[in-house]
């Protein structure tokens, strides 16, 4: 998991007063994950959407506090699959939460303990020595009464059979900058001895033309009907400086992007009339894209049809997955 040979690289002869290592934030789709992963490290390093199941790659945020430093590793939620990309997606949780020193459990503060809680709750149970913090999110939702009727119902959910006690049971709001900072240092308790694993500054590992990708899937995805978020992959096809009539690069960064859907009526709702709604996605990702890479951007977005690419094992491995 560490950027060379493991959670605990570096911590053999490493003082007893800094402590490093990796939390992974697992809980059903559209918990709050992304939103918490952006909100601990400060900056924007996963894809945020009011869509059920917008993250398919784990991304690591690196949260740097005098003392300590915490790896985030923000999952897919964990679902019971319909697809062969559902159950690769889950069989990706599942290998992270063995791999890492802390587990964060996201349960949102807004909605009841459902029969998908129990069921990851059972699969957290399985990772017998990881310590598990129930992150009770979205607290800026409900009032303070119903608040903790949350917390309680939380942390029976540890104490029922077949699963684990929680660690701790911490409320949260990203969004409201409420207890964000607790999240980190209960985290952060629970890392073993270490140095840092990455630089001062250094914010997330995802590779450029990643984060790229999901900031075009990230505008696609809004406004859009319920069932394009699964069908939808997006690829960075190239991305190069454009050159001048001299052969020097002019400042402008050529990104060409291509989005791929199931069928022809999902290229359509991409698209929308005359193309007014991939234009919209188009000014929507640019300016995320140069806010990231500091650079003026050129985008060329491109909408494809690769049937039922969700079933089909060629497919996915094209895509990615």
């Amino acid at each position: 998991m560490s950027p060379e040979s493991g959670a605990g690289a570096g911590a053999a002869g490493a003082g007893q007063d800094h402590r490093s290592g990796f939390a992974c934030l697992v809980g059903r789709p559209n918990a709050g994950k992304s939103t918490l992963t952006n909100a601990l490290v400060g900056e924007k390093v996963a894809i945020t959407s009011s869509r059920p199941q917008t993250t398919r790659h784990t991304v690591r945020g690196v949260v740097h506090r005098p003392g300590a430093q915490l790896v985030l590793v923000d999952t897919p939620g964990l679902h019971r699959p319909r697809t062969l990309l559902g159950q690769r997606l889950n069989d990706l949780v599942l290998a992270t939460l063995a791999e890492v020193d802390v587990i964060a459990f996201c349960l949102p503060a807004d909605e009841r303990t459902g029969p998908g809680d129990r069921w990851i709750a059972a699969q957290l149970a399985e990772v017998r020595r990881t310590p598990v913090v129930a992150v009770v999110t979205k607290t800026d939702k409900v009032d303070r009464a119903r608040l903790a009727e949350r917390l309680v119902e939380v942390a029976a959910l540890g104490e029922e059979e077949g699963h684990r006690p929680f660690a701790d049971v911490v409320p949260v709001s990203a969004t409201g900058d409420f207890q964000v900072g607790a999240v980190t240092e209960v985290l952060a308790s629970h890392l073993p001895p270490g140095p840092p694993l990455y630089p001062e500054g250094e914010l997330t590992d995802e590779p450029e033309a990643v984060m790229v990708a999901e900031l075009v899937r990230e505008a696609a995805l809004e406004g859009v009907r319920d069932e394009l978020p699964h069908s939808l992959a997006v690829v960075v096809d190239e991305m190069a400086p454009r050159l001048g009539e001299d052969g020097e690069p002019t400042g402008l960064l050529e990104v060409h992007v291509l989005l791929y859907v199931e069928r022809d009526s999902q290229k359509g709702i991409v698209i929308g009339r005359g193309g007014a709604r991939l234009k919209e996605v188009g000014t929507t990702a640019r300016a995320g894209i140069e806010a990231l890479l500091g650079t003026r951007v050129h985008l060329d977005l491109r909408v494809k049809v690769a049937k039922d690419w969700q079933r089909d094992p060629r497919q996915l491995a094209r895509l990615g997955f």
